[in-house]
């Protein structure tokens, strides 16, 4: 395994030749395992969709190189206007057979944007309903099934060209869908109800359900050998698998931690393991697929969301959302092995071998720019050591957009995110955001405005501390975490 990290890079038809000469020794998400193992080279990339700066990061795995960015929207405010034609909100992604096309899903333009892999142009951009979610490929390449969380379908569209031919009716809200490798199977989980369907990947229509431990499922992944379906349940911090056969029953259920986010494979020689980012214990998690026995804690950083094996097995790329990064994990030892700094708040991850046939595929980048620019905080409970809250400012010009990582609270219950004029909390509270707990004590808060040259004493006037209080803003009570750094 390791000695194919250390394969050179092949260029135009050498590279097909060099996947075909490859022994089907494992196969990689979402191949199917009688697929070829794909050494890792420098045609090979790693895209992550990054949801405030509006960008997609196109990192090279051979030297763990952040190449620039796909810029497919602005940053706020300039996407406020009413006349903005850019994207907003760029959060999902999935890729084709060919690993010639990317499909990002954008949430709050309500679209799918097809980009050419070689040259990184956009080819085509399709607007569907409201609030898409994540979009995927059948494995034959013919549909792009797009799961429309904000209503209640899936919309199918032609690869070819693009357009919707179809839609399938599912409970609403589904979250994302993911097929069985060889194409028979499409699983749609939902993310507003506690039911995951089973499609026919030829006849759209739906001939099992999956009764989820709780309605809110944003990511599935099926395992190489067809036999296991994953999904992870973000509000009550736990993972489900499945039969990916009928009678598509449940085959465990079992708590991984709060903010659970996404869950995929790396198929090895040792055997097929599962990796889970836990985006509240900033870690991700590893399971044998085999008994579900864990193999490994991997502490990585702040708020682990999307991630994607390499085409070999040999690394996992993970999207942390609260640090602007992605790290790489060695499967053999399961250790970071490399971090590039990417765009602000990256969700979902694609690893694409072979992705840019030939050439040093750097056409039509952008370098980072505005969106490197992030300042980090933590809170805590006063004076006693814990895992914190971490928290983002993502720099957008003029303002930047909180987003805390909020954990360690009563489930269940009403806080208020705020600003006081003392470090321990005393003082005076200027409300940002009320939010509610999920059952796992833990919340993704967000809000917008000049915050980091209040929090970091920058700006003209009194400095300002963050807080989180209980009860709400209009009856607060004492601060259960304050800024610690």
């Amino acid at each position: 395994m390791r000695a194919r990290l250390l394969a050179t890079a092949c260029f135009g038809g050498s590279l097909l030749a060099a996947i075909a000469s490859q022994g089907a020794l494992a196969g990689q998400a979402p191949a199917a395992a009688s697929a070829p193992d794909i050494p890792v080279s420098h045609q090979d990339r790693v895209y992550a969709a990054e949801q405030f700066s509006n960008t997609v990061s196109v990192t090279d795995p051979a030297s763990n190189t952040l190449l620039g960015v796909i810029r497919l929207g602005d940053p706020q405010p300039g996407n406020f206007s009413p006349l903005y034609r850019g994207q907003v909100l760029v959060h999902g992604m999935g890729f084709s057979p060919d690993h010639r096309t990317l499909a990002v899903v954008s949430i709050g333009s309500n679209s799918v944007t097809f980009i050419d892999t070689a040259t990184n142009a956009a080819k085509h951009t399709t607007y569907v309903g409201r609030s898409p979610h994540e979009a995927f490929f059948t494995p034959d390449g013919s549909e792009v099934w797009v799961t429309v969380r904000g209503e209640d379908y899936v919309s199918v569209l032609d690869a070819k060209t693009f357009e919707e031919k179809t839609r399938i009716r599912v409970p609403a809200g589904p979250g994302m869908t993911i097929f069985s490798p060889d194409g028979t199977y499409g699983y749609v989980c939902s993310s507003f109800n506690p039911e995951t369907v089973v499609v026919a990947t030829a006849s759209h229509e739906i001939i099992g359900r999956i009764r989820q431990d709780s309605p809110f499922c944003p990511n599935i992944a099926a395992t190489p050998d067809g036999t296991q379906v994953w999904m992870t349940l973000k509000d009550v911090g736990r993972t489900m698998v499945f039969n990916a056969r009928p009678p598509f029953n449940v085959i465990r259920s079992f708590e991984t931690g709060p903010i659970t986010n996404h869950v995929n494979f790396a198929a090895t020689p040792r055997g097929t393991f599962a990796y889970v980012t836990v985006g509240g214990l900033n870690e991700v998690k590893v399971f044998r697929t085999d008994d579900f026995s864990p193999v490994a804690t991997i502490p990585v950083g702040k708020l682990p969301h999307g991630l994607w094996p390499s085409g070999d097995g040999s690394r996992i790329y993970v999207g942390l959302e609260n640090a602007d990064a992605m790290v790489a994990i060695d499967t053999a030892t399961n250790r970071v092995v490399g971090q590039v700094p990417i765009g602000q708040a990256p969700q979902a991850v694609n690893y694409v071998p072979g992705a840019v046939p030939e050439g040093n595929g750097r056409a039509n980048l952008q370098p980072l720019g505005t969106a490197g620019q992030t300042a980090h905080l933590t809170l805590g409970e006063p004076g006693k050591p814990g895992m914190p809250t971490s928290v983002s400012l993502f720099e957008q010009g003029l303002t930047q957009v909180l987003q805390a990582s909020v954990t360690g609270l009563q489930p269940g219950k009403p806080y208020a995110l705020a600003l006081a004029q003392h470090a321990d909390g005393r003082g005076g509270l200027e409300p940002l955001a009320n939010f509610m707990t999920n059952p796992a004590g833990a919340a993704i808060v967000n809000a917008v405005g000049p915050i980091r040259q209040v929090v970091q004493g920058a700006a003209e006037g009194p400095r300002r501390y963050l807080v989180i209080v209980p009860g709400g803003a209009g009856a607060p009570g004492a601060p259960v975490q304050v800024q610690q750094h």
